[in-house]
């Protein structure tokens, strides 16, 4: 007999991009129950993890202690103090020492203090100047985060994510597919900022020059640059003397750091795909892993050494304007995240998205999503400490797919894109996390909530003061009808630029690489913004991106921001859905330096239009 998918969360339907009702495979429903429950007949695991809310008291079942994050004792009888310290706490009775972990927390991100405020969307490797090596850098970010609030008056920077790629070649190009959530890439790092450069010279020297070389190239080439940037930093790491602050550094991120240059290195020895390595070393857990790493012991300790550096100069380029950070979905399957939690993750799944109007195929995105009743026999933890992580030196977070709190579109191994179902998550719970790591972060979230969102998600997320994403392109209404709580733009990095659609190049580039695209909406959003702006169908690219932002100026919303790709009226979009090698994706670089961008009118042009007083005024 055909167990109870909804017991499970495992949808049988759902309602489509339409509005219509679209049935979801029983077979597909029969796999994915059969995933989460191990074929068992018992039902979900209780959850070990009680949240609680300022005012909100909590009934505990006998006596029990409560031990404070801080390390502090509490005895309780009956019920939680009503005033817990926010933080995470362990509940143990004391008739059969049965553990809850207790998450005190406010419930609700914070606001952004400087709000309005407006903002570049930039995709950092593609932010190339004349000190780059191939591709954007840290110190490219902390240029333009100096130039766009000291000169422009902008309140925010949001980049790309830069999460941690795989090590070795060939290079994942995809932000959205990384090794790890918690860690990031060094392909970002500035060579010539780290301690000890200037002693190498002349022998940096060359590695600089073939590195900026790539900076004429027409692609960025992240194999190049990681060739480059390893001898570097390499050579850079033999002569390095040590430093109590990376000390410090290593205790404080403790195991989670260790774990994962312990797979760097692993991954470098073996090659890819943990499934394949020797089974000793399948489980981080394994005696053969502790034992591999204490043999290489410094080649774990050089990856420790990348990650304080990475941090190190994200700090400083974070210093002035706050940036806000993008937050993967998901991992790749074949990474640190998905090693060591590999007991938390439903490995034979992979996310992605039903079809909607811009992709009608649907999206298989190759990423294996947490189970939730895994992750909440886990207590969470492997969610906590990636949105801990992401916070770091951010003054915001955007959620990448941020329906994926309720629920997330699996679709098993073997079957298509549009055969896939939805689970449900344990949505309340994970946004608490959420609010207390905002909280703790001092930093606000952003919610991208684009696509098939069910109605109840948008007012739940209001709710918990995260901010909707609104953009030009999917609103029907004029941006004035904006809500407040909200970052407004006009496109996004898996959309048409400005130019691209007003153009018809992003349609002939669709057409090109045997893509089917929806050419009625793209033509409508065409039709909807001449007739809005009040323009020729052969007026300038540029003026159409003018027009189009000062449009989107007039949104209350808390927070705009253009991408850089339409200030300078580029018609690549930087990533197209759906495809692989058809299109250069993630490697296309901004048509100018950075130097030259900030001298071109265009940007300034730009901000003149999306600056606003403390009234939401334009003060173009």
């Amino acid at each position: 007999m055909r167990r109870d998918a909804a017991r499970w969360g495992v949808e049988e339907g759902y309602e489509d991009a339409r509005g219509g009702w679209r049935a979801s495979p029983p077979a597909t429903v029969e796999t994915i129950v059969d995933a989460m429950s191990g074929g068992s007949e018992v039902g979900p695991p209780e959850s070990p993890v009680l949240f609680v809310h300022p005012g909100h008291p909590a009934a505990v079942d006998g006596p029990a202690r409560l031990t404070l994050e801080d390390g502090a004792e509490i005895a309780v009888d009956g019920g939680l103090p009503p005033d817990l310290p926010f933080g995470y706490h362990t509940l143990a009775r004391l008739d059969d020492g049965a553990e809850t972990t207790v998450v005190a927390g406010p419930g609700r991100a914070c606001l952004p203090g400087n709000a309005p405020a407006w903002g570049w969307a930039v995709q950092l490797y593609a932010l190339r100047s004349s000190r780059s090596w191939g591709m954007g850098d840290l110190g490219d970010l902390a240029e333009l985060g100096r130039w766009s609030a000291g000169d422009l008056g902008a309140g925010l920077l949001l980049v790309n994510p830069l999460h941690a790629a795989l090590p070795g070649l060939p290079q994942t190009a995809s932000p959205y597919f990384p090794s790890s959530r918690r860690f990031r890439n060094p392909l970002y790092l500035r060579v010539e900022d780290v301690p000890g450069a200037g002693d190498l010279e002349p022998g940096l020297d060359d590695l600089a020059a073939a590195g900026r070389a790539l900076n004429r190239e027409p692609r960025i080439d992240r194999d190049a640059v990681f060739r480059l940037k390893m001898d570097a930093l390499g050579r850079l790491w033999q002569g390095f003397p040590g430093d109590p602050d990376f000390d410090r550094y290593c205790r404080e991120d403790g195991a989670a750091l260790e774990g994962f240059a312990t797979f760097s290195v692993l991954a470098t020895t073996h090659g890819r795909g943990w499934r394949n390595w020797p089974e000793g070393h399948r489980h981080p857990d394994r005696s053969e892993v502790a034992a591999f790493k204490a043999e290489h012991a410094d080649d774990v300790r050089f990856h420790q050494w990348l990650q304080w550096l990475v941090d190190g100069q994200l700090r400083a380029a974070s210093e002035a304007v706050p940036v806000v950070h993008d937050l993967a979905v998901g991992v790749d399957p074949d990474g640190v995240d998905a090693w060591l939690w590999q007991d938390s993750f439903a490995l034979g799944m992979k996310v992605g998205a039903p079809p909607d109007e811009f992709n009608t195929q649907g999206q298989d995105w190759g990423l294996p999503p947490f189970d939730p009743w895994k992750l909440r026999s886990a207590a969470y933890l492997p969610f906590v400490q990636t949105i801990r992580a992401a916070l770091r030196h951010a003054g915001g977070l955007r959620l990448d797919h941020v329906m994926g709190l309720f629920r997330l579109f699996w679709i098993p191994e073997g079957v298509s894109a549009a055969e896939g179902a939805y689970v449900r998550y344990p949505a309340a719970d994970l946004l608490d996390i959420v609010a207390l790591e905002s909280h703790r972060a001092g930093a606000y979230v952003v919610g991208e909530d684009l696509g098939t969102v069910e109605r109840e998600v948008r007012a739940e997320l209001a709710v918990r003061n995260v901010l909707s994403y609104r953009l030009v392109w999917f609103e029907d209404g004029p941006p004035a009808g904006y809500p407040v709580q909200a970052l407004a733009a006009v496109t996004t990095h898996d959309l048409p630029t400005v130019a691209g659609l007003w153009t018809g190049s992003d349609l002939e580039d669709q057409r090109r690489i045997g893509l089917e695209p929806n050419e009625e909406s793209t033509e409508g959003i065409r039709r909807r913004l001449a007739e809005t702006l009040g323009l020729a169908p052969d007026a300038p690219p540029d003026d159409v991106v003018a027009g189009t932002c000062g449009l989107l100026a007039s949104a209350p919303s808390m927070l705009l921001t253009s991408s850089l790709d339409d200030a300078l009226a580029v018609t690549e979009r930087p990533n197209m859905p759906g495809t692989t090698d058809q299109w250069p994706n993630w490697s296309i670089p901004l048509p100018l330096p950075l130097e030259e961008i900030e001298a071109d009118p265009r940007p300034r042009r730009i901000a003149d239009l999306l600056r606003r007083s403390p009234g939401g005024e334009s003060s173009g």
